[in-house]
């Protein structure tokens, strides 16, 4: 070969193998540098994922020191305007003992004692310093049919339900309510209604006084009054969501709900989300204890029974015979638009079926509600509300009934769970679903509050103003006594005068 070319071949060759060193070190470069913004993309996100958390951090705990704040300042205002109309009583109290003193003391004349009234204010009938009292009357009246041939037998087993196919009206509420003095207001409210042969029956069926300037974030609630049973018991009938009264309340609360003379302490508890304890205390007897110290209905013969037993006439023998009924609940603001509330309720005394027999009902409840920051007139909103119960009744032996009952302990369970859509303002459309049942008693073939029962409602509601509403409600109902039962209501309320608030 000849040396010329041997030499040039050697030249390429070299040529070559540096071009392939430096091809390979370009590639490895590449992907070291890929491999490094790749660890640098991880990195960032990491650290943007931290700065997120942090800051949602801060949020959290800056509105538990707003809503803390807020606390803090409304019981100072609180505080210092109950101070403020003590204060203010004392010196017309002086005033008033000095004009007694002094009875040559000329007449004030008619500007100074009385200022003109103007349609803005609430209707006042009578006034002492800074007292008050309002005044209100609320109609509701129901109107349709069902293919039950009397609703009232097994259907609509509520005192304020739809009592008859055709027209009833069924509440008929006046209410009163004001501030006492600095120390206390004062509510009542009085109910007519009418049966099914249209004759008028009333009742008192809340008078009480509940204070205003307890210290500890105490609250003091004395009278005649509803328990703080759950969401629905203490609810009157004009702020129902659906026409008639839940399966399950009805089964262990009774026609009228649960409502006593008594007393009820409830505390605030300092949390940073609100939590309120109460604890209530009622004489328990009557009608409106209906599984408590209920004497039940006459049979016939002068006996009065319940779950057909005869009652016996226990009386008040000490703190034991007392019904106690104790809740707790808390609500939390998921977010700007979102608000939970749960809760847990208990109601635990005697019954009159035996010397010793008790009962106790056990209760939870959660309500969920969506509205958005900027609502118009509160539309649009979606909430859902659900109740579960159950109760547990100690019955006596009764062996001298037409038919010898043992004692047992009948068990009674069920709930209810309804959404209600405002889909725009005041237009209101809901659905509400139901069960209930419980063991088997000796007695339940004569029983119309016990035996399985299911129950699907659909509702619509409008309201003209916040002083009228229209519903229309249907009712499908199935029954372990009845079989199958389909009903259609309309309901209407109108409200005259100022209606004190309701709770949340």
């Amino acid at each position: 070969m000849d040396v010329s070319r041997v030499h040039v071949f050697l030249k390429k060759n070299m040529k070559l193998r540096s071009l392939l060193g430096w091809s390979s070190a370009l590639c490895l470069s590449a992907t070291l540098v890929q491999a490094q913004e790749a660890n640098q993309v991880e990195q960032l996100k990491k650290q943007l994922q931290q700065v997120q958390e942090n800051f949602e951090k801060v949020q959290r705990e800056q509105r538990q020191q707003i809503e803390t704040l807020q606390k803090q300042l409304d019981g100072l205002i609180k505080q210092q305007s109950a101070e403020a109309e003590k204060k203010k009583l004392e010196q017309q109290l002086a005033v008033e003992l000095q004009k007694n003193q002094d009875t040559n003391a000329p007449a004030p004349a008619a500007s100074q004692v009385a200022s003109s009234w103007s349609p803005s204010q609430p209707l006042t009938l009578g006034r002492a310093g800074s007292a008050y009292m309002n005044i209100s009357f609320d109609v509701l009246m129901d109107v349709g049919g069902s293919t039950a041939a009397d609703p009232s037998a097994m259907l609509q087993l509520g005192d304020h339900d739809p009592s008859k196919n055709g027209f009833s009206l069924r509440n008929a509420e006046i209410s009163v309510d004001g501030a006492v003095d600095p120390y206390f207001k004062g509510f009542g409210n009085i109910v007519l209604k009418l049966d099914n042969n249209n004759q008028t029956e009333i009742e008192l069926e809340e008078a009480y006084a509940q204070s205003t300037s307890l210290p500890a974030n105490l609250q003091l609630k004395a009278g005649q009054f509803f328990a703080n049973f759950g969401r629905q018991n203490s609810q009157h009938p004009h702020t129902w969501a659906f026409v008639d009264q839940p399966i399950i309340l009805g089964r262990a609360f009774g026609p009228d709900g649960l409502r006593s003379i008594g007393t009820q302490l409830s505390w605030l508890v300092p949390t940073p989300f609100y939590t309120e304890a109460f604890l209530g205390v009622f004489d328990g007897q009557g009608g409106t204890s209906f599984s408590f110290r209920n004497p039940g209905a006459g049979d016939g013969s002068g006996v009065n029974r319940f779950h057909g037993r005869a009652t016996l006439d226990r009386g008040l023998r000490g703190p034991g015979d007392l019904l106690f009924t104790p809740r707790i609940a808390s609500s939390f603001e998921l977010t700007d638009q979102q608000t939970l509330v749960v809760g847990a309720s208990a109601a635990f005394g005697p019954n009159d079926t035996g010397a010793h027999t008790r009962t106790e009902i056990y209760g939870a409840d959660i309500y969920w509600k969506w509205k958005p920051a900027h609502a118009d007139a509160g539309f649009p909103f979606v909430s859902w509300q659900t109740e579960v119960m159950l109760r547990r009744f100690e019955a006596g032996a009764d062996p001298l009934a037409s038919t010898p009952l043992p004692d047992e302990i009948l068990r009674d369970w069920g709930f209810y769970s309804q959404v209600l859509w405002g889909f725009k303002p005041r237009w209101v459309a809901g659905l509400r679903g139901e069960y209930a049942d419980g063991n088997s008693g000796a007695d339940d073939a004569n029983e119309v509050f016990r035996g399985e029962r299911t129950r699907i409602s659909p509702v619509l509601t409008f309201y003209p103003s916040e002083f009228s509403k229209l519903r229309l409600q249907y009712n499908y109902d199935h029954g372990e006594h009845f079989g199958d039962d389909h009903s259609v209501w309309l309901q209407m309320e109108f409200l005259l005068g100022a209606h004190g608030a309701h709770k949340f």
